[in-house]
């Protein structure tokens, strides 16, 4: 496995100044967002689908540093109910694919989205419970009539340009937030389908995240290195569900922190061994959300943390590939 850093969080800087910086901590992959809420500075899309010197310039900037390009990111919206805003983040998605052609790139990070309840509707409607009925008639038609329908065109445009990993966040809000609805949009679309594993939306929602990566097995193509601290208190009067503004961390049931600083490094290595144990050796990529902290503070101590944690080279792996080879 490799420490890698998502880079929308440097979006002032320059790619280079930002690569630069990287370089100095010892980051060895970079996540850059291209669309949706992930859209940043250090990836001009128009001009890299434009020049074909351009993409050769692009991923000289990487190689010279001993860095490469994790995945893109363009976690947005494709299925809103506001047919232009959704058109925005179709076209975005399909812009990053094409992309990610260019660049030689397989993985895309995506949202599932999350449709209204009803064609009529102007906002998405994120379901949380069965009761009253309405909620389960809203449930089947954004999945079977919105959200199964529209994943499975954008794997096929995606399969047609060599991304053949499209890593879906499960992330409240959204019909994909947990496993089992995460595992559903796979089998109902495609083995294209998989998960960007990010532990601190497990965490707070009270799932294991060592049962959750042991269930998801090899649909894990991608994995976010965030951590949640909980606050127990303000959990036991007002549970998880928590709409409050993140930078009212005092009365939040919960708030995102730096790696180690949500949860014990006990945790951290549980959670590591169980990605080795089913066979993941790619990129731990940090993204930053601690409000405790500043950027450039939350990500050196999330490097050092890592550093003490990561399996680089996992031995099961080996044990497979020998099995495979007879």
């Amino acid at each position: 496995m490799k420490i890698g850093v998502f880079s929308i969080l440097f979006n002032d800087l320059s790619l280079d100044d930002t690569l630069d910086y990287f370089s100095g901590i010892g980051v060895e992959a970079v996540e850059i967002g291209t669309g949706g809420y992930s859209k940043s500075n250090h990836c001009d899309v128009a001009e890299l689908l434009g020049s074909k010197q351009k993409v050769e310039e692009y991923k000289c900037k990487f190689k010279k540093r001993n860095m490469f390009i994790s995945a893109l990111s363009t976690h947005g919206n494709p299925v809103h109910p506001d047919k232009e805003y959704a058109a925005q983040h179709h076209k975005e998605f399909e812009n990053t694919v094409l992309i990610a052609e260019k660049l030689g790139i397989d993985t895309v990070l995506l949202a599932s989205g999350c449709p209204g309840g009803c064609p009529n509707d102007q906002t998405p409607n994120w379901v949380s419970c069965a009761w009253p009925e309405d909620f389960l008639r809203i449930l089947d038609y954004q999945w079977n009539e919105v959200l199964i329908p529209y994943w499975k065109k954008a794997t096929a445009f995606a399969r047609e340009h060599g991304v053949t990993k499209l890593a879906i966040e499960p992330h409240p809000g959204f019909n994909v937030y947990n496993t089992e609805t995460l595992l559903r949009l796979r089998n109902a679309v495609g083995k294209e389908i998989g998960v960007n594993f990010d532990p601190s939306h497990f965490f707070w929602q009270g799932i294991d995240p060592v049962q959750a990566i042991m269930t998801f097995g090899d649909s894990i193509f991608h994995v976010h290195a965030k951590d949640t601290y909980l606050n127990n208190r303000n959990i036991q009067i007002n549970g998880v569900l928590d709409a409050k503004p993140y930078s009212a961390f005092i009365e939040r049931s919960w708030i995102f922190r730096t790696v180690g600083y949500g949860h014990p490094e006990e945790i951290w290595r549980n959670m590591i061994s169980a990605l080795a144990a089913i066979g993941y050796d790619y990129v731990l990529s940090i993204e930053h959300e601690d409000c405790l902290m500043t950027r450039e503070e939350g990500l050196a101590k999330a490097m050092d943390f890592l550093k003490k944690v990561v399996i680089r080279d996992a031995v099961i792996k080996k044990w497979w590939e020998m099995r495979a080879e007879g």
